[in-house]
């Protein structure tokens, strides 16, 4: 490849899917609104630990039973220019979907790792609308 540089690094991900809706009262969370706590997050992770963590976003469905809820998925990475120890990723990860979690009323969601899941949940609650189906 003509004048770029390579960098190479072991692979960490985490891919998460954050319900659009304040709890489950199906009142609608916009994209934006993520957003814009994901960019507040990462300014305070900068400014306090120069930490930067590099999240895609995008909009999903997620089906189950008689659930089929809009929600947000993130997808992060371990970032070549800004290259952070697995611990450190997985630790950060989780301290930002917590957050996220609080912000917007989400009782329960799943980080996929790359080599592991790890369920958040607040409460046993199930959206009525799966137990129903």
């Amino acid at each position: 490849m003509d004048g770029y540089n390579q960098e190479t690094l072991e692979t960490y991900t985490a891919t998460v899917s954050l319900g659009q809706e304040d709890g489950y009262t199906q009142r609608i969370i916009l994209g934006d609104d993520y957003i814009h706590a994901i960019q507040a997050y990462q300014h305070d992770l900068r400014s306090t630990k120069e930490i930067y963590l590099s999240v895609s976003i995008s909009e999903s469905r997620i089906i189950l039973g008689g659930q089929n809820e809009p929600h947000i998925r993130l997808e992060i990475i371990n970032y070549p220019r800004f290259p952070l120890k697995q611990e450190v990723f997985k630790s950060e990860v989780i301290a930002m979907v917590d957050h996220l979690m609080e912000t917007f009323h989400q009782n329960r969601t799943v980080i996929v790792f790359t080599d592991e899941t790890v369920m958040l949940q607040k409460t046993e609650e199930v959206d009525p609308r799966i137990e129903s189906y």
